[in-house]
């Protein structure tokens, strides 16, 4: 009996040695996939394979595809019958091995030495990657062998075996191309007798193949020499492929921002500079043609600049169609200056108002439509929250050579961008691990992300291909147009990218639109400072808080300097005289808290306006620099509760009589011009006998308000003069 056992094993031996490749001859590697389009997905596929010289046979390409919508339903059939025409030639070879992926949602991450090592590991014919899950027969479960450790599915989007074992895989069974093909493969698999004879296993520990679905919280990236590979935590594994099954895709693409070589903390973005189109020796006439399709949807600050700042991106208007959806009527006389100024420029204008009444989907599918009319090579969409800042955006966005690519645009000094880095369960925001560094532009470069609004540039073709697929690219389901237009080009295996590889303006804040007033923009200091300082802020106030920058002095401990633009000052004195309700100048006032003023000015305060809470930002944020400055050792609270606006004239007020603030120091702000808009007026302090007169408008004055600087403020002569005045830290 001890012998016979022996000659058994012996003859086994003898037989799977038989079966084995021959020791004289290398083995070599194909990889083999079928792919019928060249996507997105295979495209990034093809580019993996040639960064480690991997031979590939693409397989099916150009055919029809008739195996099935496989994002949502089983099938895959076609992908074998596919395989047995192109593999046949080699299914006698027995010194080479296939390694079948598939491409659209596959990167490989190393090269032939590793693969072929790994596979020789597992002592099988035919390896078969795993997954945690299994599709599409629940009901074949219990066929499965047990495994101790690992994944105990199987899954068909990796393959690698002896081609002579391969091809008696693919012809166990005819089958329709409706058919699925990992059920096909399961069913041999769970087949013990045929799973013997094949020499049949799976990669249960992530070694060759890794799918990602059901396995994120296992995976993690890590740096290795001069690439990015994946590790499984969980089996200490480090895959050669990465394999997005299921709805891992948008993983995958998050990923591949990084896996193999696309960015490293070491070298940055390598994939930046890769497949641009060069537009520098171009001749105007031959440039893309571009559709420039701005959007109104909402009560938007600062439209005006966002409209100037359009007109002066740098690509000849020759080569712009606009297109305009305007949905606000009060945005409608800055979109009509617009026109009136500009429009001649441009090769051709469709404008849309909101006497039309179409709303905001309505207008973007039509916008798409307009755009494959006149045979655009580009749209560029752009939403009047976002201030372009970049004048070459649209040659930088072109030469990045994307279907979709988006400018990352950030609200400022926030967090709140236009883009997503990772989705939820529900194709809702999700927070990518990277999106901080990414927004705080820690890490520059180009992003697969899976959602973008507010402004992105689209190809025409694109937009045809997609047009001719489903229609309506912004309507989806009930979801929002941005969010439908992203959901249709994910479902079409389009990659929407976003970069940051330099500054291209921000976003504005539109949730607190003052709409009940005659300039709502000046209610923004808070919500888009940076916007309000660019209009408001005077350009020569920054420098005065350099320090080695003098500040005018014009009398003891009094200073003088640049605070509001000319636009500023008219801004704040046309509120108050379409308010109206100034005060009589009466030691009697209600608006006070004891009720009795007892130096009474013509003024209107700054909480009658509505404007209390802001104008305390604005003391907090800008004079203070300055007080700070000139009194050294004083540290200012910039607390104010008598902040407002006087106005004097010959016929009302003209003057104000000695007296001492309530404050420890105060400010007051020149809203008009002396000589021109008033003659008369000014500031003079008793103690000192100085008097200032000729405060340029916009300028600001500070001075102690207690003990040392008694002042009284000088007859106007003619005209009316506005001043705002704040007492601070009372």
């Amino acid at each position: 009996m001890q012998f016979g056992g022996l000659a058994c094993v012996l003859l086994y031996l003898l037989c799977f040695q038989s079966l084995l490749p021959s020791q004289a001859d290398p083995l070599e590697l194909l990889v083999v996939t079928v792919a019928t389009d060249e996507t997105d997905g295979f495209k990034r596929f093809e580019e993996s394979l040639k960064l480690f010289n991997l031979d590939v046979l693409v397989l099916g390409m150009h055919e029809e595809w008739r195996g099935g919508y496989l994002r949502l339903y089983s099938g895959g059939g076609q992908k074998i019958n596919i395989l047995k025409r192109g593999l046949e030639k080699y299914k006698e070879n027995k010194n080479l091995v296939l390694f079948f992926t598939d491409s659209y949602d596959v990167v490989f991450t190393t090269g032939k030495e590793e693969i072929l090592s790994k596979f020789k590991e597992f002592n099988a014919r035919i390896v078969f990657s795993a997954e945690s899950t299994i599709w599409p027969d629940r009901s074949l479960e219990n066929r499965y062998p047990e495994v101790t450790v690992g994944k105990r599915f199987l899954c068909s989007g990796g393959i690698i075996g002896y081609a002579d074992t391969f091809w008696s895989i693919i012809t166990q069974w005819n089958m329709q191309d409706t058919d699925d093909d990992q059920l096909y493969y399961t069913k041999i698999y769970v087949n013990a007798t045929l799973r013997t004879q094949l020499n049949a296993t799976l990669d249960h520990t992530s070694k060759l193949v890794q799918n990602i679905n059901f396995a994120k919280n296992e995976l993690e990236m890590v740096e290795e020499d001069t690439f990015t590979r994946i590790k499984n935590l969980k089996y200490s594994t480090l895959p050669s492929v990465i394999h997005g099954n299921g709805p891992s895709k948008v993983h995958l693409n998050h990923f591949t921002n990084y896996v193999p070589d696309a960015w490293h903390s070491e070298y940055g973005c390598r994939q930046c500079n890769r497949n641009l189109i060069d537009l520098t020796n171009i001749q105007e006439e031959e440039l893309p043609t571009i559709q420039m399709a701005i959007f109104i949807e909402q009560p938007t600050p600062f439209i005006e600049e966002f409209l100037q700042r359009l007109e002066q991106i740098s690509y000849p208007k020759s080569r712009i169609t606009l297109f305009v959806h305007n949905n606000e009527g009060d945005a409608e006389r800055y979109v009509s200056q617009f026109m009136l100024r500009h429009r001649s420029k441009y090769a051709a204008v469709k404008s849309v108002s909101p006497h039309e009444n179409i709303d905001e989907k309505a207008a973007r599918n039509m916008a798409v439509n307009h755009c494959i009319e006149i045979d655009c090579d580009y749209q560029f969409s752009v939403d009047s929250y976002v201030q372009i800042t970049e004048p070459d955006i649209l040659k930088f966005l072109i030469s990045k050579n994307k279907q979709v690519i988006a400018p990352i645009v950030v609200r400022h000094g926030k967090l709140w961008s236009n883009f997503w880095g990772a989705i939820n369960i529900d194709g809702y925001y999700s927070r990518s691990d990277d999106y901080l560094a990414i927004v705080n532009n820690e890490r520059r470069g180009i992003w697969n992300v899976p959602f973008v609004n507010a402004v992105y540039l689209t190809r025409g073709d694109t937009l045809m291909h997609i047009e001719n697929k489903i229609q309506r690219l912004y309507n989806y389901e009930d979801v929002d147009a941005d969010m439908a237009y992203c959901n249709h080009m994910r479902d079409e295996g389009i990659f929407i990218f976003a970069t940051n590889e330099i500054d291209f303006g921000r976003l504005i804040f539109t949730e607190n639109v003052m709409t009940d007033t005659i300039h709502p923009d000046w209610w923004q200091i808070k919500d888009n400072t940076k916007d309000w300082e660019e209009r408001y802020i005077h350009p020569d106030f920054w420098n005065a808080t350099l320090d080695g920058v003098d500040i005018a002095q014009p009398c003891p401990d009094v200073y003088m300097f640049p605070l509001f633009t000319h636009r500023a000052a008219d801004t704040l004195v046309e509120i108050m005289e379409d308010y109206g309700e100034w005060s009589g100048g009466k030691n009697k006032d209600s608006r006070l808290a004891g009720g009795y003023e007892n130096v009474p000015t013509v003024d209107i305060h700054m909480n009658q306006i509505a404007f209390e809470k802001e104008w305390l930002f604005l003391l907090r944020h800008y004079p203070t620099k300055i007080v700070e400055k000139v009194y050294p050792g004083f540290y200012t609270k910039a607390h104010s509760i008598m902040m407002f606006v006087v106005r004097y004239k010959p016929t009302e007020q003209s003057f104000l009589r000695p007296h001492h603030d309530s404050s420890t120091w105060t400010m007051n702000v020149a809203l008009n011009s002396h000589g021109t808009d008033y003659e008369g007026g000014g500031c003079r302090f008793l103690r000192y006998d100085c008097s200032v007169t000729n405060i340029p408008k916009g300028y600001a004055l500070i001075h102690p308000g207690r003990l040392t600087h008694y002042h009284e403020g000088l007859l106007t002569t003619n005209g009316t003069r506005y001043i705002a005045v704040s007492f601070v830290d009372p």
